[in-house]
């Protein structure tokens, strides 16, 4: 059976439920970046440690997680003792070995002694922040890392044998031609991971690079993020790699589970500043401050961020705007068993008109973006907007 298949029986059966843990610590904020962050001192690292297991203790936890991930921030910051603490936090609580547990890590972070932990800890999947193995274009994003630690980063875990690997690539960015971009897909595609993110370049605001768009020092070229999208698919689809969703390409059986199962709206629990949470039909975020949400843990809250309920038909929506990101699409059927009482005549008037415009194809229950579909998912999701949770 197929992850999008195993995806789809949860959707009509038991839910599952994936962690996630928000590591706020970065030593530098890249110009892209929009996520929270925060200084990693021993001070702020032990409040952290107090205020999760704190925050642990307010959940009332599945019987099992059955996928974990660690974002930030940069997890791998983390010394490899309290990478051990954090895996011993994440086994007392998860109910047994999760089915998938990944660690984001830049190449700057990976040593051989965190390597080491994180195997110790029962990591199983590793997501390394490459973004260019070319050093202006490194320079042009703020990274600090060279290609040559990229490399490095990449034989270590080979030699330890973490045979499931993500790296993250990213297009479109300033100064960089289409075949600046083929030598970064080639050179990652050489490397042989079991998985290939590749993400276009976004403006996020409170960035440096947002800052310097709005001054007109660098500009979007949205007809080469179109070309460059789609010289992307071809080229990875041709090296083995199968698209499964817009930016995520990987070898057969290595599909990222915890994301298919946040796509499909499934449950997860957030802990750490900033992380969200949907759970026992419910959503909400923590608060974006380490010192907040020290407080707000302490005082035995959480999630307290746009919090909302969830009704079967927002939850059906959802389930549809991010399933048509997905190269296998949606199967309407188990939604509809979902949300019966929802609006489902205006999803089928909605699935003719993208039907007629060519952005997609509609086969018995099941609606797929075709890839000029795919190109304009963005704009086919605000479209799906309100259709089922007004």
């Amino acid at each position: 059976m197929s992850d999008f298949a195993i995806a789809q029986d949860k959707a009509m059966g038991t839910v599952s439920t994936g962690l996630y843990i928000h590591v706020p610590f970065c030593a530098r904020s890249c110009d892209y970046c929009a996520f929270y962050q925060s200084a990693p001192d021993a001070d702020a690292i032990r409040r952290y440690f107090e205020a999760l297991r704190q925050e642990a203790g307010l959940i009332a936890w599945p019987a099992q997680i059955e996928t974990v991930f660690w974002g930030g921030g940069t997890p791998g910051l983390l010394s490899p003792k309290d990478l051990l603490k954090l895996g011993a936090l994440v086994r007392e609580f998860s109910g047994g070995r999760p089915r998938e547990w990944s660690v984001e890590m830049t190449p700057l972070s990976v040593t051989e002694a965190r390597i080491e932990a994180l195997k110790e800890a029962g990591v199983t999947r590793i997501s390394l922040g490459v973004q260019s193995f070319q050093p202006r274009l490194l320079d042009a994003l703020g990274r600090q890392h060279t290609p040559e630690q990229a490399f490095k980063a990449a034989e270590r875990l080979h030699a330890a044998g973490f045979d499931n690997v993500n790296y993250d690539l990213m297009f479109a960015l300033p100064g960089q031609d289409d075949e600046d971009w083929m030598r970064d897909l080639d050179q990652a595609i050489a490397l042989a991971p079991a998985h290939i993110s590749t993400y276009c370049l976004t403006f996020e605001e409170d960035t440096k690079l947002w800052l310097k768009l709005s001054q007109g020092k660098i500009r979007r070229d949205v007809e080469a993020e179109a070309r460059l999208y789609t010289a992307t698919w071809e080229r990875l689809a041709a090296a083995g790699y199968g698209q499964y969703e817009i930016s995520n390409f990987a070898r057969p059986g290595r599909a990222c589970l915890h994301n298919l199962n946040t796509w499909r709206m499934q449950d997860w629990i957030g802990l750490g500043p900033s992380a969200a949470s949907q759970q026992a039909g419910w959503r909400g975020t923590n608060i974006a401050d380490l010192d907040k949400w020290c407080a707000e843990v302490a005082a035995g809250r959480r999630a307290g961020e746009d919090r909302q309920e969830l009704s079967p038909g927002l939850l059906a929506e959802d389930a549809l705007i991010f399933g048509l990101r997905m190269n296998e699409g949606v199967d309407l059927a188990p939604l509809r068993a979902r949300a019966p009482g929802a609006d489902w005549a205006a999803v089928d008037a909605m699935a003719g008109e993208l039907r007629e415009g060519g952005l997609a194809d509609v086969t018995g229950s099941w609606i797929r973006l075709t890839p000029r579909g795919r190109l304009l998912a963005d704009s086919v999701g605000e479209r799906l907007l309100g259709l089922l949770s007004s």
